[in-house]
């Protein structure tokens, strides 16, 4: 069903900007080199298990690139009633009002959010670096939806996300917002498409201490579940 709906997302954004690239989770790699001046990337359900589980935490992401640069994002979460959205220059709003960042200055004050592939195996770098990161932060969480997560980091719910294995279309609108909310966001590894990555974001005054762990773990890409 999911796979039903990124195509049809997919086919009504091609067919709204003919002339535009859109990526999404059924795109071809080469797609991740846009080939005109603007792309869209598209994930119509981020959170696809708590979706079909009847879980509310879940969202539909789309953001804007121009020349590469993500200069527009939105996140609907219909369930939860939210929309968050932010643009370069402008702050991030959701459902129209403006919000930013936690005030936490120690990771060992923080909630930091995260996703974990069921996959992984004791003693890989993407567990190691979420074991260290739990046992320092007050409060590890894993609540299914990287878009969703991210917006919790933006509103100052959660301060910190990190991801070893997650793609550009769940995170791509996100870290605008979370930036334009007056937090940090960047890419720890990405694969030579750039559509595969590691992520971290946070307030911002938490950064250095998890940015330190991340580079104590060798991050290749494990994807996410």
């Amino acid at each position: 069903m999911k796979l039903e709906l990124d195509r049809e997302c997919q086919r009504a954004a091609e067919a709204a900007y003919p002339r535009h690239d859109v990526l999404g989770e059924e795109s071809e790699q080469s797609a991740a080199r846009p080939r005109s001046e603007f792309q869209w990337i598209i994930d119509p359900i981020d959170g696809t298990v708590n979706y079909h589980h009847g879980l509310r935490y879940w969202a539909a992401s789309v953001a804007a690139r121009r020349r590469r640069e993500v200069v527009a994002g939105a996140v609907c979460a219909p369930a939860l009633d939210e929309l968050y959205q932010a643009s370069v220059g402008a702050p991030a709003l959701p459902n129209g009002k403006r919000i930013r960042i936690s005030r936490v200055k120690s990771l060992a004050g923080a909630v930091v959010l995260t996703g974990m592939d069921k996959n992984l195996t004791s003693g890989s770098p993407p567990l190691t670096l979420f074991s260290r990161v739990a046992l320092r932060a007050q409060k590890a969480r894993i609540l299914g939806s990287a878009a969703l997560d991210l917006c919790q980091v933006a509103r100052g719910a959660a301060d910190g996300y990190i991801e070893t294995g997650i793609y550009l279309w769940d995170v791509a609108a996100t870290g605008l917002i979370v930036r334009q909310a007056g937090g940090r966001a960047e890419t720890l590894w990405s694969d030579k498409a750039g559509y595969a990555l590691a992520c971290f974001a946070s307030n911002g005054r938490i950064h250095a201490e998890p940015r330190k762990l991340s580079g104590a773990c060798p991050i290749t890409f494990s994807p996410a579940f």
